[in-house]
């Protein structure tokens, strides 16, 4: 005679060996999936080039021109100096006498620009300076917009036949006369405290 015991049951009903299949199905679902989407960037390098997310320039550090370096001379106090090139970016505890000015441009699709000048001081007066090759200020301004795609600029000065025809569209029958300002009405507020209150 057969006994049939909890400890002989099947370990799985029909409903649950599906459910894990489905399971299955759907992971390797899912890694399929990805490995196609490491194969498309690997063999289209190009569109990732294309597609790019955009970058916004950085400007670091001080500016420091052609002119304004001109400028020094040695001698100078440490407070002329600061009013001509601004505060360093670097002043450095161990190095009291030396001030460091740094400059770093970086635009997307254009190699990074970067220009350093150091002044030495000597018992607060400026002994001498290094500097790398500077750009004059209409040199950086032009530098700035380098790379960048303009449309055509339109003119920006009319001509007599122009400025006629404008001045014909534009005309009014009469000359209007400024008016007065409205009277301001007399308002009438309630007092802020009452006579005689408790306070």
């Amino acid at each position: 005679m057969l006994h049939h015991t909890p400890d002989c049951a099947p370990l799985s009903t029909p409903g649950q060996r599906t459910n894990r299949t489905l399971q299955w199905v759907c992971v390797l679902a899912a890694l399929a999936a990805l490995t196609a989407c490491s194969s498309v960037t690997s063999r289209l390098p190009g569109i990732t080039s294309v597609v790019s997310p955009y970058k916004i320039d950085i400007l670091q550090g001080n500016v420091v021109t052609r002119e304004q370096a001109a400028a020094l001379q040695t001698g100078m106090t440490r407070d002329q100096v600061r009013d001509i090139l601004g505060s360093p970016l670097l002043a450095s505890v161990f190095h009291a006498d030396r001030w460091d000015y740094v400059f770093t441009f970086r635009r997307q699709g254009q190699p990074q620009q970067q220009r350093r000048l150091t002044a030495f001081f000597k018992a607060d007066v400026l002994e001498r300076f290094e500097a790398d090759e500077l750009p004059t200020e209409a040199e950086f301004v032009a530098s700035l917009d380098a790379g960048r795609k303009f449309g055509k600029v339109p003119p920006l000065q009319a001509t007599e036949a122009q400025l006629k025809t404008f001045d014909e569209r534009n005309k009014t029958t009469a000359p209007i006369e400024p008016t007065a300002p409205a009277a301001t009405p007399a308002a009438s507020y309630p007092p802020l405290e009452t006579p005689g209150a408790a306070r």
